[in-house]
């Protein structure tokens, strides 16, 4: 199955894109369910999805081409063929993490009671755009003989998106079940940095197209990063409370 979906007035619509889109979607209609919870009206879920979310695929963008200037400048041209694929999900966050904050705060929401709501969301959105580096043969791992494993160029190799949709997949219905009995606001998100952090890291290891700083995987010190930083952060939180009962 090729890059393409379908074609609409002469414009090619790519699967890489299109399951994004998906993904986004239904990832903001769970939000808008999940934030009822919390007395967010959906007006204001739409609004902070509204800005975060592309402001996280441009930042997921950023991301990519600085890891890889030596591709895109020899033609920049390149940087804005997004169909092409090229995203890198730690730029998302962070960059979508910063702009969240902003729309909460403009909004008069508790961020780290929003960042809850929206962490399933943000996960489910990963397992669903993980397909469309299956369609552009992409994201894929070392060669294998295992009886799942994909052809790309004549080699059966892992599925490294399939492992990590279905990681991600595993970690929703997780942080979903844990909500009712989270000990603090801010619980949920941090959560979900640290379980996609222990899945990416390992899965990271397969991939033959890892970004590199030096010679270390950057998706695996940012998952270390992120698996220490949410575990402080929680406890921190927990620390807080405790000195305010």
């Amino acid at each position: 199955m090729g890059r393409i979906a379908f074609t609409v007035f002469g414009v090619d619509i790519a699967w890489y894109g299109l399951l994004i889109a998906i993904g986004m979607m239904l990832g903001v209609l769970l939000a808008v369910k999940r934030a009822k919870n919390i007395g967010v009206t959906e007006e204001v879920v739409y609004d902070i999805a509204l800005w975060s979310i592309p402001a996280g695929v441009l930042g997921a963008r950023i991301y990519y081409v600085i890891f890889n200037l030596d591709y895109y400048s020899s033609d920049w041209s390149r940087i804005l063929q997004f169909r092409q694929g090229g995203l890198a999900i730690h730029g998302g966050i962070i960059v979508g993490f910063i702009v969240g904050y902003l729309i909460c705060q403009k909004n008069k929401v508790n961020f780290l009671s929003m960042a809850d709501v929206a962490a399933p969301s943000m996960i489910l959105g990963q397992a669903i755009g993980r397909w469309g580096n299956y369609f552009n043969q992409e994201a894929y791992g070392r060669p294998t003989e295992l009886p799942w494993a994909i052809m790309i160029d004549g080699v059966n190799v892992h599925p490294t998106f399939l492992y990590e949709s279905i990681w991600n997949i595993i970690v929703m219905i997780g942080l979903i079940l844990y909500t009712k009995k989270k000990k603090v606001e801010g619980e949920i998100f941090f959560l979900y940095l640290i379980f996609y952090s222990i899945g990416r890291f390992f899965i990271e290891g397969l991939r033959t197209d890892s970004l590199m700083i030096g010679p270390f995987r950057t998706a695996q010190l940012i998952s270390l990063f992120m698996i220490i930083g949410g575990y402080v952060s929680i406890q921190y939180l927990k620390k807080i409370k405790a000195n305010q009962v």
